[in-house]
């Protein structure tokens, strides 16, 4: 049974907006203006919000097989695409082994199952020509979030999509997410706009590229532009996660870090978490004292789901 991209869309989580090119279905999460900004800002910010940032394909289903055309429109790093099924993990593509265009079938057990597809979190894929051989039943996920950060939120580290700590922590929250994480970014207000989209809740986790600042203008000015927007919705602060890369000043970080807490703490909506608490402050965790590799963003991602569930976020 051929899916049409309309039909696709029903499963295809993670979007703000979609467009389409050539019969592609292109998924953005980001609106055209945000966009606009970020090519004039900076390349770097402007190849990756185009990214397949935790974007998936999630649906239950009696079919055994299903496959699509793709369309690699953008390389970062060379991370995968992982079918998971029932919650395990049965197959992984990876992103250096697939040619610029191409299709990627996927096997099923029989009987019903819940499938999810992992999209590359730092390539932009297009897809097309869905095909699967039994109905299926599109996930259902709630409540709406917007998630707000840099490459680690994005999802640079784990060289695997499904253990960004993004997925690992929203496969336990199942919550309907738009991640606007690009590696890179900052707290930056020029980038925050009234996209049209109304979330019941708000996360973020930025400022390690920016902890050299000697004022927390910056992070007051986001906020006030988040909440102008937003209005005070619950919004959950994670500060920087430790790190030891070459020319670290610790000192000013953990200063840095706590400027946000104190900016953070004048506003009532908001709940803070210590991202020194989230992930070992061990090499072995990191994939280059930075990012967390697989095993640092697996920890992380539950550390933050027991944080959210204890202080009922």
């Amino acid at each position: 049974m051929k899916v049409t991209n309309e039909q696709l869309k029903t499963i295809y989580f993670g979007a703000l907006q979609f467009k389409e090119k050539d019969g592609f279905l292109q998924s953005f999460q980001y609106n055209d203006e945000q966009m606009a900004y970020f090519k004039k800002a900076s390349d770097f910010w402007y190849d990756r919000c185009m990214a397949s940032t935790s974007k998936t394909l999630e649906f239950s289903t009696k079919a055994t097989e299903f496959s699509f055309d793709y369309k690699l429109a953008w390389k970062g790093s060379e991370d995968s695409i992982e079918l998971e099924i029932d919650g395990l993990i049965d197959k992984i593509f990876y992103i250096k082994d697939l040619k610029e265009e191409g299709n990627l079938s996927f096997k099923l057990p029989e009987g019903e199952k819940k499938v999810v597809v992992y999209l590359s979190a730092d390539a932009t894929i297009w897809l097309k020509n869905f095909q699967i051989d039994a109905d299926f039943v599109p996930a259902v996920k709630k409540p709406k979030v917007l998630w707000l950060g840099d490459s680690i939120t994005q999802g640079f580290g784990p060289l695997r999509t499904s253990l960004t700590y993004v997925s690992v922590a929203n496969k336990l929250l199942c919550y309907d997410i738009i991640n606007q994480g690009i590696g890179g970014y900052v707290y930056d207000k020029n980038s925050l706009m009234d996209m049209g989209y109304k979330p019941e809740k708000l996360i973020v986790a930025l400022g390690t590229n920016q902890y050299g600042e000697e004022t927390m203008d910056a992070v007051e000015d986001y906020y006030k532009r988040l909440f102008e927007i937003y209005g005070f919705l619950p919004t959950l602060c994670i500060t920087p996660l430790w790190r030891d890369d070459p020319n670290t000043n610790h000192e000013k970080l953990e200063q840095y870090c706590q400027g946000i807490k104190d900016v953070c703490k004048q506003y009532k909506n908001i709940i803070i978490v210590d991202g020194f608490k989230l992930v070992p402050h061990l090499s072995e965790y990191f994939l280059d004292n930075l990012h967390p590799n697989a095993l640092g963003a697996e920890i992380y991602g539950r550390n933050l789901v027991e944080k959210i569930r204890e202080v009922g976020f």
